[in-house]
C-alpha cells in the first residue's frame, strides 16, 4: 500500500496549456518568416520595376517610411518566431531593411553641419503654388513670396485668368511686386530672377508662338533659364513633372488607359530633362514639384546625375507635401551639380495657400559639398 502511495507521489503531472502554447509558437514562426520573405520580394521587385513598368502603381504609393518601418518591426518580432524560425525571419527582415533603407526618404546628412554661407550667396525659392492665387487673398499670396527676398523664384501651377483683361492685370501685378526682376513664363511655370536671362529653353517641347495656355501647360514641364550670375552662366530648371496616376476608379478601363498615358508623359518629361542635363556644360540647378516620392524609381534620373540639396535641411525626414494638416512625404526637390555649395535648405509652410511647402535654399558657386 505504501509503495502504491509512493508511486503516486512521484508520478509526473501533465501541464495542460503547454501543447497549445507550443502550437501557437509553431504557427507564429512560419507566419513571421513568410511575411519577412514576402516583404523582401516586394522590395526587390520595387527596385527593379519602379519607374520602369506602368502597372507598378500600387507599390509606388507605399509611404516611403514603410521601407524602414516594416522590416524593422519584423526584426523586432523575430524572437517570437521560435528557435527554428528565428534566424530565418531575422535574416530576411534584415535584408529587406538594408535593401529598402535608401527608399525611405531619411536624411543621414542631418548629422553634419553645412558650411557657412559667403556674403554673396544666392537665395532660391521654389514653390508649387497650387493654382496660383485662385483661392487665396492676392495680397497675402504676394506678401508670402516677397518676404523671402530671394534672388530667384521658381514657381509652379501658374493659372492665368480666362478673362484677358484680368489676365493682363495679374501679370502686371506680378511684375510690379518684383521690381528689378525679369519674369519668364511658359504655361504653368514662372521664373522670376534678379540675374540677367541669357537663354530660355522649354522642355520637353516649346510650343509655337501663339499657342494657348493649356497647350503650353501639357507640353512644357521644365523651363530652363540660363542666368548670368556673377560672371558665370548657370542653368536653372523650373520643373513640375506630371502626377503619376489618374484618380478615377480602378474598376474602370479609363483608369488603366490614363495610368499608361501619364506614365508615358512622365517618361517623356524625365527623359527630356535628363538629356538636356547631360549635354549642358553649365553649373546646373533643378528645382520644383517632381510628383515623385523618395521611394519612386523615377528619381534615379536626377540622383544619378546631381546632388540633393535637401541634405542641408537639418531634418532627418524632410517632408514637403501636406494634406489635411499632416506632412506626408517629399514631392518637392532641389538638385545641384558639383559646382554648387548648399549652405541651407528649408521647407517652409505656405500658410494654407498650397498643399506644398516652400523650398528655401541658400547656395553659392565655387565648391561642392
Amino acid at each position: 500500500m505504501s509503495a502504491v502511495r509512493g508511486a503516486a507521489r512521484t508520478a509526473p503531472v501533465a501541464v495542460g496549456p503547454a501543447p497549445s502554447g507550443r502550437r501557437r509558437r509553431g504557427r507564429t514562426g512560419p507566419v513571421l518568416t513568410g511575411l519577412a520573405g514576402a516583404w523582401l520580394v516586394l522590395v526587390v521587385a520595387h527596385r527593379l520595376l519602379s519607374g520602369r513598368w506602368w502597372l507598378w502603381l500600387a507599390p509606388e504609393l507605399i509611404p516611403p517610411l514603410a521601407f524602414v518601418a516594416v522590416p524593422a518591426l519584423l526584426l523586432v518580432a523575430a524572437p517570437l518566431a521560435g528557435r527554428g524560425w528565428r534566424p530565418r525571419t531575422a535574416l530576411l527582415a534584415l535584408a529587406g531593411l538594408l535593401l529598402g533603407a535608401g527608399l525611405a526618404g531619411l536624411n543621414p546628412a542631418v548629422l553634419r553641419s553645412p558650411p557657412p554661407a559667403p556674403p554673396d550667396a544666392l537665395r532660391l525659392v521654389s514653390w508649387n503654388t497650387t493654382v496660383w492665387n485662385a483661392t487665396d487673398d492676392p495680397d497675402a499670396f504676394y506678401a508670402l513670396l516677397t518676404a523671402r527676398h530671394a534672388d530667384v523664384y521658381l514657381l509652379q501651377e501658374y493659372k492665368p485668368d480666362d478673362d484677358p483683361v484680368r489676365r493682363d492685370a495679374d501679370l502686371a501685378r506680378l511684375r510690379r511686386e518684383f521690381p528689378g526682376y525679369q519674369v519668364v513664363l511658359r504655361g504653368e511655370l514662372v521664373t522670376v530672377t534678379r540675374f540677367p536671362v541669357v537663354g530660355v529653353t522649354a522642355l520637353p517641347a516649346d510650343p509655337p508662338p501663339g499657342s494657348d495656355w493649356r497647350t503650353d501647360y501639357w507640353e512644357v514641364k521644365s523651363l530652363r533659364t540660363d542666368l548670368r550670375v556673377r560672371g558665370r552662366t548657370v542653368s536653372v530648371y523650373n520643373t513640375h513633372i506630371l502626377v503619376p496616376l489618374d484618380l478615377s476608379s480602378p474598376l474602370r478601363e479609363l483608369f488603366y488607359d490614363r495610368r499608361h498615358e501619364f506614365f508615358q508623359r512622365r517618361e517623356t518629361q524625365y527623359r527630356a530633362l535628363a538629356r538636356d542635363l547631360d549635354r549642358n556644360p553649365n553649373p546646373l540647378l533643378v528645382a520644383g514639384d517632381l510628383n515623385t516620392s523618395p521611394a519612386m524609381g523615377d528619381l534615379r534620373r536626377l540622383t544619378d546625375r546631381l546632388t540633393d540639396a535637401g541634405r542641408a535641411s537639418g531634418s532627418a525626414y524632410p517632408t514637403s507635401w501636406t494634406i489635411a494638416g499632416r506632412r506626408w512625404w517629399r514631392l518637392d526637390w532641389t538638385f545641384v551639380s558639383p559646382g554648387w555649395t548648399v549652405h541651407r535648405y528649408r521647407l517652409r509652410d505656405a500658410r494654407d495657400m498650397s498643399d506644398h511647402r516652400m523650398q528655401d535654399v541658400l547656395l553659392s558657386l565655387g565648391g561642392s559639398r
